[in-house]
């Protein structure tokens, strides 16, 4: 009877670590700082980290214990993809740049070429994250790179330029037109030339490291059900 009371303890104890190594347990999503409002609106479960789609790119390159990646650029999920640290990447929403003032427009602009003629404080986002990197391309397109002479600041995410913003330590700025929707009334923003303006898309995986592979799919294939894409759309991205 002993023999088979310690054989039974000893078959719990192997399952104890089982377990609690996550099989079933929270999803862990990593996900671009532009999702910040909506994905809690979306699913309120999981465990979110929202910051700049390059950080978190390379923390699950440094093995984070994360379930699933949301970019807001599809080139840092088609580059883990081609490295084989995530599943195929899915597309399932779009943005819009535009050039976001304090809602008062201490600098009274009223076109982004007014960056180039009015002395600004102009504040964008680091080359290295999505933003940042929209950014650079529209000015390009536009001939307009010399107005970054004015940034007083280049940050790390679109959460950062839109604080600044909001503090009124920057006179203008590039987000995305969701930023503005979720600033609640302390931005406007000026549209941009829609010839000039990158394609802003989101792409969202499973990490392949996940020990809740599972349900990182489910939540995958939830931001294509109806009730999210309702959602995103409510916040201002588009969806198709």
């Amino acid at each position: 009877m002993r023999r088979v009371l310690l054989a039974s303890l000893a078959v719990a104890l192997m399952l104890v670590p089982a377990a609690g190594a996550g099989s079933t347990g929270r999803v862990t999503v990593y996900a671009a700082s532009s999702l910040t409002e909506v994905f809690p609106r979306i699913d309120a479960r999981p465990r979110y980290s929202f910051a700049g789609s390059n950080q978190l790119a390379f923390q699950i390159r440094q093995g984070a214990p994360v379930d699933v990646f949301a970019s807001a650029s599809p080139k840092f999920t088609q580059e883990l993809y081609r490295d084989g640290l995530v599943e195929k990447p899915r597309a399932f929403a779009a943005n819009e740049l535009v050039l976001a003032v304090p809602r008062s427009n201490p600098a009274e602009l009223r076109s982004v070429f007014d960056l180039r003629d009015k002395q600004v404080r102009l504040v964008v986002g680091s080359a290295s994250v999505p933003i940042g990197d929209y950014t650079r391309q529209l000015l390009r397109r536009l001939g307009l790179t010399i107005v970054l002479d004015k940034v007083v600041s280049q940050e790390p995410d679109v959460k950062s330029i839109v604080g600044k913003l909001a503090l009124g330590e920057a006179d203008a700025g590039f987000v995305y037109r969701t930023d503005v929707r979720a600033a609640a009334g302390r931005l406007w923003a000026i549209s941009l030339p829609a010839w000039a303006k990158p394609a802003v898309r989101y792409e969202v995986a499973v990490v392949r490291s996940s020990r809740n592979r599972a349900a990182a799919r489910g939540f995958v294939r939830a931001l294509e059900g109806v009730r999210a894409r309702r959602l995103l759309r409510a916040a201002g991205f588009s969806v198709k």
